[in-house]
């Protein structure tokens, strides 16, 4: 028996009544031609191209340098993977990084 604690993914609670009307479109079969397909992969989107994947650089730094490049990032609004991407990007197309 259906409860209403119970919520689908889009936050409908589930009551009785659509429990018997998802019940009943279950028994009479479903058209997969208007299924949708869910995206089963675990983890975070990839950045850059969609559906690509995107490799994680890891690297050391000393700690001072860290705060300091997290503190400006912050003071900047953003993050430091995002300082670290645009950087990155930057070398990688042969611009000057300073």
């Amino acid at each position: 028996m259906a409860n209403a604690r119970f919520v689908l993914k889009d936050g409908t609670p589930l009551t009785p009544e659509l429990e018997e009307q998802l019940a009943a479109e279950a028994e009479a079969g479903y058209d997969l031609s208007k299924a949708r397909r869910v995206d089963l992969r675990p983890g975070r989107p990839a950045r850059g191209d969609t559906g690509g994947e995107s490799p994680r650089v890891a690297v050391r730094v000393p700690r001072e340098v860290y705060e300091l490049a997290k503190s400006r990032a912050a003071a900047e609004g953003r993050t430091l993977s995002t300082v670290l991407r645009e950087l990155l990007a930057e070398y990688a197309a042969g611009d000057r990084v300073a």
